[in-house]
C-alpha cells in the first residue's frame, strides 16, 4: 500500500523543495522535528495549483512523516484503475473474476475492526470530552487524552513514517458537493488501498478543492505506521502496526490522526471519524445534528411518501432496513442511507437530512438474496471486499448465503478447502465476523431519487432500537420528543462484531452513538433536548423497535426483514394522527388488531411480542438509572433524570 506512484503525468509533474527544519506538530502544539532538507516529488497532480491552506498542510505533514512521493488524488477512471492495478500487483488485492472490477482484501488478522480501546479525543478539559465516572467506575463513553500526552504518542509514530511509501492527497466532500449541508475534508495516507475506498465512499477529486478554495477544512492524518523497508513482512502483504495503533481526534484543530490501521473505520476517516465524531461537535456548534441513522423513504399505496431516519448498533439490521422490499402490497421503501445521518432544520421548521457518504460499508456475512436481495445486488460490480471467503470461480462468499455447488471455498485465513462447520472460532469461519463490502451507493436499486438533494430529506420520525432478546416490545412510541431523547439514551442491545468485544452480552449503547460521540455524553443530550426549544419546529415523532424478541424456547417472535414494513406501517399512520395506539407504561403501543398481519405466512404470538414483564422492566430500570448514575453522573440532564423517575413510578403499577 503507498509503495510507489500510481500514475505518472510528466505534463504536471512538479519538484517541490520541502525544508524539514522549521517548528512542526502533528496537532499543533509547539515541538521541533530536525529534519535534512530533502525533495519530495509531486508525481500526480499539480502542487501549485492547492489553495494556501491545503498547500500548507500537505508540506506540515510531510515535513514530518516524509513520504517519498506525494500524489494529488483526482478522482478519475484512470487513476482509479491505476491504483487497483498497483495494489493488485503488491498482493494487496486480487480481482474476484466472477464479477465487474470486483476486488477481495484480506487483511493482517490482527487489524480487522474498530479499535475502540485506542480511540481518543483530545481537549484541554477533559470533561468538554467525557463525563466524570462516579466512584472511579470505568469510563465507558469515549477516552480522552490530555494535548500534552496525544503529542508524545504522535511524536512517537508519526515523523518518518511514510519514508520509502507515496503520500496520498485526498480532497473529499462528506454530502454533495456544494450543499450548505455538507462538509469537506483532506485526507493524507500512505495506503492506496484507502484511496480506492475513500473514492467509492465519498465524493472526491478535484471538483471538491474547486468548491473549497481557501476556505477551512476537516484535516485527516492517517499513516499505517511501516515505513520501508519494513523490518518484518506483511501478514497477507497488509503493513499495518497493531501494536501502537492510535485514532486521535483533536477538535480545537478540527483534525483527526490515525495511526497503525488499515481497517476501514480506523482509516477511512471520513467515516465514523469525521462524519460522527468530530461532525458531532461540528453540529453542536452550528446547532445540527450528525447521527449513526440510516435514512429511508417509504411511500404508501396511496402514493403519500414520508422520511424516517433509524439509529441501531453495528451489524442490528440498518442497512437490511434501509433497503428492505416490503412484503405489504403497495408499499415502496428507498434507501438514502444506510449508517449516517445529518440532519438540520430548515427555514419552515422541518428538519431535513442529508446522507453524508456515497458508499456502503456494510457488514457482508448475514446479508443474502433472502435477507437483503438489494444489497446483494448493489455488490455485483465495482465492489471492495475485505476479509470475505473467496469461491474457486472468482466468487464471494461468506456465512448466511447458499453454498455454491461444485466450487472449493478458500475463507478469509487462506485456508483452502473449507467447508461448513459450526465452530464459533472466527479462524474457522467461511468470513471473518466483521468482513465487509466497500460499494457504490448509486448502485443500489431502490436507491431513493433524492438521495443526493443539495437540501436533504424531510424526516418525519426517528427510530431507535437493537438486538433485545427478552422483554422489549416489537415497537413502541414516546410520549413525546424530551421522552423520545430518554428512549435514545437508555438503548442497550447486544454487542456487534464491529469492534474488539467478544461474545454476546447486553451493552448499553446510548442513540447507537456509543463509540462515537466526540463530546461529552450529558451535553449531547442536552442538545438534542434543545431542540424542542427552537421556534416554529416540526419536531419528528420518536419510536423504538425491536425485531429480535425471543420466546422462551429461543426462538425469534417476529419474521423480521421484508415483514417490518408492518411496523413501518403503523409508524406512518402514527405520523398521520390516526387512532391506532394504547397508552403503556413505557410508551404507546399499537392497538390489538392495529397492526396489519394480513398474508403473514408465519404465525406471530403478538400477545407475547407485546407483553411487558414487570420483573424486565424494574430490572431494566435499575440498570439504567445505575448506568445514568456511574457513566453520566453529574453531567445527566434533569429533563432525562425525571424521564427515568417516571418510567419507574409507572413499572411499579403495572
Amino acid at each position: 500500500m503507498g509503495e510507489g506512484p500510481a500514475v505518472e503525468e510528466t505534463s504536471t509533474k512538479v519538484l517541490k523543495q520541502f525544508s524539514g527544519t522549521g517548528g512542526i506538530s502533528v496537532n499543533g502544539v509547539s515541538g521541533i522535528i530536525h529534519k535534512n532538507s530533502r525533495t519530495f516529488s509531486v508525481i500526480h497532480g499539480d502542487f501549485n495549483r492547492l489553495a494556501p491552506n491545503v498547500k500548507k498542510y500537505v508540506e506540515d505533514k510531510a515535513k514530518v512523516c516524509q513520504p517519498e512521493t506525494i500524489h494529488i488524488c483526482d478522482g478519475s477512471d484512470r487513476e482509479n484503475e491505476e491504483l487497483l492495478a498497483m495494489l493488485q500487483k503488491g498482493g494487496v488485492i486480487k480481482p474476484l473474476k466472477k464479477y465487474k472490477n470486483c476486488w477481495l482484501a484480506r487483511t493482517d488478522p490482527a487489524d480487522v475492526a474498530r479499535v475502540e480501546s485506542k480511540t481518543i479525543i483530545s481537549t484541554p478539559n477533559q470533561r468538554d470530552t467525557i463525563p466524570t465516572p462516579k466512584n472511579g467506575a470505568n469510563g465507558q463513553l469515549g477516552k480522552w487524552m490530555s494535548p500534552s500526552d496525544l503529542q508524545k504518542a504522535l511524536d512517537e509514530r508519526f515523523p518518518g513514517s511514510m519514508k520509502g511509501r507515496t503520500m496520498y492527497v485526498i480532497p473529499f466532500s462528506m454530502g454533495p458537493v456544494g450543499s450548505p449541508l455538507s462538509k469537506i475534508g483532506i485526507q493524507l495516507t500512505d495506503s492506496a488501498y484507502v484511496v480506492a475506498s475513500m473514492r467509492i465512499m465519498t465524493r472526491m477529486g478535484r471538483p471538491v478543492l474547486d468548491t473549497l478554495g481557501n476556505n477551512d477544512f476537516v484535516r485527516c492524518l492517517h499513516s499505517i505506521g511501516q515505513p520501508l523497508p519494513m523490518k518484518k513482512p506483511a501478514v497477507n502483504n497488509w503493513p499495518c502496526d497493531p501494536d501502537r495503533t492510535i485514532i486521535a481526534h483533536i477538535p480545537e484543530n478540527n483534525e483527526i490522526c490515525s495511526f497503525g490501521s488499515g481497517y476501514g473505520g480506523n482509516s477511512l476517516l471520513g467515516k465514523k471519524c469525521f462524519a460522527l465524531r468530530l461532525g458531532g461537535i461540528i453540529a453542536r456548534d452550528e446547532g445540527w445534528l450528525a447521527e449513526h441513522m440510516l435514512i429511508l423513504g417509504i411511500t404508501n399505496p396511496k402514493g403519500e411518501k414520508k422520511y424516517i431516519a433509524a439509529a441501531f448498533p453495528s451489524a442490528c439490521g440498518k442497512t437490511n432496513l434501509a433497503m428492505m422490499n416490503p412484503t405489504l402490497p403497495g408499499y415502496k421503501v428507498e434507501c438514502v442511507g444506510d449508517d449516517i445521518a445529518w440532519m438540520r432544520f430548515d427555514s419552515e421548521g422541518r428538519l431535513r437530512a442529508i446522507n453524508p457518504e456515497a458508499g456502503f460499508f456494510g457488514v457482508a456475512p448475514g446479508t443474502s438474496d433472502s435477507t437483503n436481495p438489494n444489497a446483494m445486488a448493489t455488490i455485483q460490480e465495482n465492489t471492495i471486499f475485505t476479509n470475505v471467503a473467496e469461491t474457486s470461480d472468482g466468487g464471494f462468499y461468506w456465512e448466511g448465503m447458499d453454498l455454491p455447488k461444485g466450487v472449493r471455498v478458500i475463507n478469509w485465513r487462506n485456508k483452502e478447502d473449507w467447508v461448513p462447520n459450526s465452530s464459533k472460532d472466527k479462524n474457522e469461519m467461511a468470513a471473518h465476523p466483521n468482513s465487509r463490502f466497500c460499494t457504490p451507493a448509486s448502485q443500489c436499486p431502490i436507491i431513493d431519487p433524492a438521495w443526493e438533494s443539495s437540501e436533504g430529506v424531510p424526516i418525519e420520525a426517528i427510530m431507535f432500537g437493537g438486538r433485545r432478546p427478552k422483554g422489549v416490545p416489537l415497537v413502541y412510541e414516546s410520549f413525546n420528543w424530551q421522552h423520545g431523547v430518554f428512549l435514545g439514551a437508555a438503548m442497550r442491545s447486544e454487542s456487534t462484531s464491529a469492534a474488539e468485544h467478544e461474545g454476546k452480552v447486553i451493552m448499553h449503547d446510548p442513540f447507537a452513538m456509543r463509540p462515537f460521540f466526540g463530546y461529552n455524553f450529558g451535553h449531547y443530550l442536552s442538545h438534542w433536548l434543545s431542540m424542542e426549544r427552537r421556534p416554529n419546529v416540526k419536531l419528528p415523532k420518536v419510536f423504538h423497535v425491536n425485531w429480535f424478541r425471543k420466546s422462551s424456547e429461543g426462538k425469534f417472535l417476529w419474521p423480521g426483514f421484508g415483514e417490518n414494513a408492518r411496523v413501518l406501517d403503523w409508524i406512518f399512520r402514527r405520523i398521520n394522527k390516526e387512532d391506532c395506539a394504547t397508552e403503556s407504561p413505557i410508551g404507546f403501543i399499537p392497538k390489538p388488531g392495529a397492526l396489519n398481519l394480513d398474508g403473514l405466512k408465519e404465525k406471530v404470538d403478538m400477545e407475547e411480542l407485546f407483553s411487558l414483564p414487570k420483573d424486565f422492566w424494574s430490572k431494566e430500570v435499575d440498570a439504567v438509572k445505575k448506568y445514568f448514575d456511574e457513566q453520566v453522573n453529574d453531567d445527566l440532564p434533569e429533563e432525562v433524570a425525571s424521564e427515568l423517575d417516571g418510567l419507574k413510578k409507572r413499572v411499579s403499577h403495572m
